[in-house]
C-alpha cells in the first residue's frame, strides 16, 4: 500500500491546517513538503488506509513547491529526513519520488540519491522508488534509457524501484494515435495497446500504474504488458521517430 504526500485536497488543507502542521499560504497553495506536513499525513494516511506500515510513501511533484526554485533541493532534504524518520520507526517501509516533470530540470536520480543520503547522515537510505511519465508523449526518457542515462538508467543502476505513470497520458492517447502509428508500432495492436506496448517495454522497469474503466480493459492492458515486449532496437527507432516529430 503507497500513499503520496505534497499535493493535497481542500479537505486535507483545512484538516492540516486546524492541526498547525500547514501555514495559510500552503493551505492556499494546495501543496508542502515541509517536514511537519510530511509527518501529519503519514499518520493521517495509516490511519484511513487502516494500514500500520505503509509500504511506500511518495513525495509528490516536489518541483511544484512555491518556494523559491533555489531552495528546493534544502527543502527536499529536510522531507526526506522526515521520511527517514518515519522509516526508522517502522511506520512506512520506504519512501520515494512521484513527479511529473522533476526530471526535466529540476532534480535527477542521483542528485535525488545525494539528498537521500545527506538527510540520512549515511550512505544507506530509504529511498527506495522513483515514479515519473513514461509514454509516447513522454518518450524522452525511454530514448535516454536507451544508452542508459536518464532517470530510467540512473534508477535502475542505483537498484531503485522504477514505476510509469500515465502510459496513455491522461487517455488522450487512445484518440491521438492513429492506426498509421499503431501499426508502426506493432502490426495488429489497437492504437492504446500500440501505446501501452511502448511503456512497458522501457528498459528497467519495475511496473506500469494504469487506471482502467472496466475489467475487459484491465485484462487487455495486462496481457500487452505480460507478453512480448519491443526490443531496443524498435524501441529506438519509435523513440527517434516520435521526438522528430515533436521537434519538428
Amino acid at each position: 500500500m503507497t500513499s503520496k504526500v505534497g499535493h493535497m485536497t481542500d479537505g486535507q488543507a483545512r484538516v492540516a491546517l486546524s492541526a498547525g502542521v500547514l501555514s495559510e499560504e500552503d493551505a492556499r497553495f494546495r501543496h508542502s513538503i515541509a517536514p511537519e506536513y510530511v509527518h501529519h499525513q503519514i499518520a493521517m494516511s495509516r490511519t484511513e488506509l487502516r494500514r500500520p506500515v505503509l509500504d511506500v510513501v511518495y513525495l509528490h511533484n516536489p518541483e511544484h513547491d512555491r518556494h523559491e526554485r533555489g531552495n528546493l533541493h534544502a527543502r527536499m532534504r529536510e522531507a526526506f529526513g522526515a521520511l527517514k524518520e518515519a522509516t526508522g520507526a517502522g511506520k512506512i517501509g520506504g519512501y520515494g519520488v512521484a513527479t511529473w516533470n522533476g526530471f526535466d530540470a529540476a532534480f535527477t536520480v542521483r542528485g535525488l540519491i545525494r539528498l537521500a543520503q545527506e538527510a540520512a547522515g549515511r550512505t544507506e537510505t530509504g529511498l527506495r522508488a522513483i515514479q515519473l511519465p513514461i509514454s509516447l508523449v513522454k518518450i524522452t526518457p525511454v530514448r535516454d534509457a536507451l544508452v542508459g542515462s536518464g532517470p530510467l538508467g540512473e534508477a535502475d543502476e542505483a537498484g531503485l524501484e522504477l514505476w510509469a505513470s500515465a502510459p496513455l497520458h491522461g487517455g488522450k492517447l487512445v484518440h491521438l494515435v492513429n492506426e498509421r502509428l499503431a501499426h508502426y508500432i506493432r502490426e495488429g495492436a489497437s492504437p492504446t495497446e500500440a501505446a501501452l506496448l511502448v511503456t512497458a517495454s522501457a528498459p528497467g522497469l519495475t511496473g506500469v500504474l494504469i487506471s482502467t474503466s472496466s475489467a475487459q480493459h484491465w485484462a487487455s492492458a495486462a496481457k500487452v504488458a505480460g507478453g512480448p515486449l519491443l526490443s531496443e532496437t524498435r524501441l529506438k527507432d519509435i523513440s527517434d521517430l516520435l521526438l522528430s516529430r515533436q521537434h519538428a
